[in-house]
C-alpha cells in the first residue's frame, strides 16, 4: 500500500470510527439513563476497531518488509516510522503477548554501555521502535546476502574438496552445514575487504563518551555500514561473517582468550567459532582462511586446537609471521555472542514466529538455548554478548556531533564515503546499486523497468575524457543533474564541479571494482580477472580497492588453475592479509605436489 493509499484508509477507518462510537453512545443514554457506562463504552470501541483492523486485511508484515526491501529508495525518516506504524499495528493484533525470561546475566555483560535498567527495558518493552527498525534493516540484509551465497556455485575449493571427501566421518547433515559455513565465510573475506585495526589517522582532541576512541576498531562504523560499503577491519569482519551464520541458522560466536584470574590481562578475540553438530569449527577473519586442521587437512575444531598444539603452532609462517595464539592461550575461552537487547526481545520472538515463507528471517537470538550451546563446549567457559558492535551506535551519535564543531573530523567522517551519501544522481546510483547487489538482483527486470546491480555499476563508468569535459560544458552538467545555484561564484561553482569530478572517478573505480566480485560470485571467472587486473589494477587511478582487487585476482587465479600466478601475488608483502595469504599459498604448494607426485605402481 503506498502512502497516499494509507492515508486515504486511515481517514476513511477514522470517520467510521467515530459514527460507530456515536451510535454506540446514543444508544447507551437512551438504555440507561444518566448512568456512568464509560468502561462499557471503551470496551464496544475497543472491540469495534479490532473488528475493523480485522476487516480491513492489511497485510501489516508485508507492507513492513516491503518497505524495509525497498529503503534505499525512500526518505529514511519517513519510511522509518512507516515501518514501526505497520510492525506496531500488527503486534495490536496479536491475541497474545510473547512469554519469556529477562537474561539479566547477559544483560549484564553489556551494563558499562548500556545501564541494566535501560537494556531490561528495551527487553520487555511491547512495542516497536527505531531501535528495531535498524535491527531489521540489518537482517534483511544478512539474509539477502546469506541466500544468495549459499545458493550459489561459488565455495572454496581447498577446503570445500575435504568436506566432501569426508562427508562419511562428518556426517552428511554436518558436512552440508559446515559447507554452508564455509560459503558465507569466503563470501566474506572477498566482499569485505580488510582494512587495518589501526587506521593511523590524526585523532582529533575531544573526548569520547563510554571510553571510545576516534577510529577505533571494531565500532568506528556499524555493521549495516560495513556491509553496505563492503569494507571493515577484521571484528567488523567477524560481526558480518556471525550475522550471515545467524540468517543460516548456524549459532556461531567470537571466541576470545579467557581474562586472567586476577585480571591483568583482558579477553582477546581470535577466531570465530562455529557450532555444527558437537563440534565448535574455528574461522580466522583476521587471515581470511580457517584455521588448518591437523596435518594441515580440512578445517580444525576447538577441540582439535586444545589437544594438538601443532595445529596452531603450523599457522606461523616461518621467518614471517608467528601465529599470536598457542595450545596454551586457549584452554579456556569466552564466546562473545552477537546480540543487543532488541534482538533478544520478546518482541523479536513474537515477529520472527510470525514470518514464514518469503519473510522468514532470522530476528530473534534465543539468549538461553545459544548459551548453553556454547558453554557444553569443553574449552568455553562462559558467554556473554559482544560488546564491540553495541558501541557502534553510540559513537556514531558522538562522532556527528563532534563534526559539526571540528572541520577535520567532518572530512574524516564523511569524505571516504561520500560516493554513497552524495546528494546527485551517479551517486544515488551507486548506492541503489550496492543495495541490489546485496540483495541478489543483479540483473533487473526489463518487463518492470528495474535496473539490476550490473547496470546501474555500468552506469558509473563514463569515460575519462566525459569527466574532464564536465567542467567546462554545460549541456554535460545537466545530464548529470548539475545545476548552479543562483547567486554562486564561479569560481565557487568551479570547486563544486571538480569535486563531483572526484566523486565520479571514486564511484567508477568503486564500481569497476564491485563488477568484478559479481563476475566472480556468478562463476565468470574469465570476466572476473579482467575486471580486476584490467579495470581496477591496471586504470592508472589510484584507490582504497587496490589490496582487495589484488586477492580476489588471486582467488581467481586459483579458479582457473594458475596457480603459479595466485601463489606470486599471495606472497606480495605488505598486503592487509599477508600472514594468511602466505598460509593459503603453502596449502596450494602442497596440494599441487600432491596432485602431481606419479601413483605408487
Amino acid at each position: 500500500m503506498d502512502l497516499s493509499a494509507f492515508r486515504s484508509h486511515a481517514a476513511v477507518a477514522s470517520i467510521t470510527t467515530l459514527a460507530s462510537t456515536a451510535m454506540a453512545f446514543s444508544l447507551l443514554l437512551t438504555a440507561g439513563g444518566c448512568k456512568d457506562d464509560t468502561q462499557t463504552l471503551r470496551s464496544i470501541q475497543a472491540s469495534r476497531q479490532l473488528r475493523q483492523r480485522s476487516e480491513a486485511k492489511v497485510d501489516h508484515l508485508g507492507e513492513a518488509f516491503s518497505l524495509v526491501s525497498n529503503l534505499i529508495e525512500l526518505q529514511p525518516e519517513s519510511a522509518a516510522r512507516q515501518i514501526i506504524y505497520h510492525l506496531n499495528s500488527w503486534k495490536l493484533s496479536q491475541t497474545t503477548a510473547a512469554q519469556f525470561d529477562v537474561p539479566t546475566d547477559l544483560l549484564k555483560s553489556i551494563s558499562q554501555i548500556i545501564p541494566i535498567e535501560d537494556s531490561t527495558a528495551a527487553v520487555t518493552r511491547q512495542t516497536f521502535d527505531e531501535a528495531d527498525v535498524e535491527l531489521l534493516k540489518l537482517r534483511y540484509l544478512y539474509r539477502q546476502v546469506a541466500e544468495f551465497a549459499r545458493s550459489g556455485a561459488i565455495t572454496d575449493p581447498l577446503f570445500d574438496n575435504w568436506i566432501q571427501e569426508n562427508r562419511g566421518t562428518l556426517g552428511e547433515e554436518n558436512a552440508d552445514q559446515l559447507a554452508v559455513a564455509l560459503r558465507l565465510f569466503d563470501w566474506t573475506v572477498r566482499n569485505i575487504a580488510q582494512q587495518p585495526l589501526d587506521l593511523n589517522q590524526p585523532v582529533p582532541n575531544a573526548t569520547l563518551p563510554l571510553g571510545m576512541k576516534f577510529n577505533a576498531a571494531g565500532y568506528r562504523q556499524t555493521p549495516l555500514q560495513t556491509l553496505f560499503r563492503g569494507t571493515g577491519d577484521a571484528l567488523q569482519r567477524c560481526g558480518t561473517f556471525m550475522g550471515l551464520c545467524r540468517q543460516a541458522d548456524l549459532p556461531a560466536c567470537l571466541l576470545a582468550t579467557a581474562p586472567s584470574a586476577d585480571s591483568s590481562t583482558q579477553p582477546r578475540p581470535w577466531a570465530v567459532g562455529v557450532l555444527i553438530g558437537q563440534d565448535v569449527y574455528l574461522f580466522d577473519c583476521a587471515l581470511g582462511i580457517p584455521i588448518v586442521g591437523p596435518g594441515q587437512v580440512g578445517i580444525a575444531t576447538l577441540a582439535q586446537a586444545r589437544r594438538d598444539a601443532t595445529v596452531l603452532r603450523r599457522m606461523n609462517v616461518p621467518g614471517w609471521f608467528d601465529y599470536p595464539l598457542q595450545r596454551d592461550d586457549i584452554q579456556q575461552c569466552v564466546a562473545l555472542l552477537l546480540m543487543s537487547p532488541e534482538s533478544i526481545s520478546g518482541r523479536a520472538r513474537q515477529l520472527q514466529e510470525s514470518l514464514t515463507g518469503d519473510l522468514r528471517l532470522g530476528v530473534y537470538d534465543a539468549p538461553q538455548a545459544t548459551v548453553e550451546a556454547f558453554v557444553a563446549n569443553a574449552g568455553i567457559a562462559t558467554a556473554k554478548i559482544w560488546e564491540t558492535p553495541i558501541l557502534a551506535q553510540p559513537y556514531q551519535v558522538a562522532v556527528n556531533r563532534l563534526a559539526e564543531q571540528d572541520p577535520m573530523v567532518m572530512f574524516l567522517v564523511t569524505a571516504p564515503w561520500a560516493i554513497l551519501d552524495a546528494e546527485f544522481d551517479q551517486a544515488k546510483r551507486l548506492a541503489l546499486g550496492r543495495w541490489r547487489h546485496l540483495q541478489g538482483d543483479l540483473d533487473g527486470n526489463d518487463v518492470e523497468g528495474i535496473e539490476g546491480a550490473k547496470k546501474l555499476y555500468l552506469s558509473q563508468r563514463q569515460p575519462e575524457f566525459e569527466i574532464a569535459d564536465l567542467r567546462i560544458d554545460v549541456e554535460l552538467q545537466k545530464n548529470y543533474g548539475i545545476r548552479r545555484e543562483l547567486g554562486v561564484p564561479a569560481d565557487v561553482y568551479d570547486r563544486q564541479i571538480q569535486q563531483v569530478q572526484a566523486f565520479m572517478r571514486q564511484g567508477k573505480v568503486t564500481a569497476t571494482y564491485w563488477l568484478g566480485l559479481i563476475q566472480y560470485d556468478t562463476n565468470r571467472f574469465d570476466l572476473a580477472k579482467n575486471w580486476f587486473q584490467q579495470w581496477v589494477l591496471g586504470d592508472g587511478l589510484e584507490s582504497d580497492w587496490e589490496n582487495a582487487a589484488r586477492y580476489n585476482l588471486a582467488r581467481t587465479f586459483e579458479s582457473l588453475g594458475e596457480t603459479d600466478k595466485a601463489i606470486e601475488i599471495y606472497k606480495l608483502e605488505g598486503l592487509p592479509q599477508e600472514h594468511g595469504n602466505r598460509i593459503r599459498a603453502r596449502l596450494i604448494s602442497r596440494e599441487t605436489e600432491s596432485a602431481e607426485k606419479p601413483e605408487s605402481p
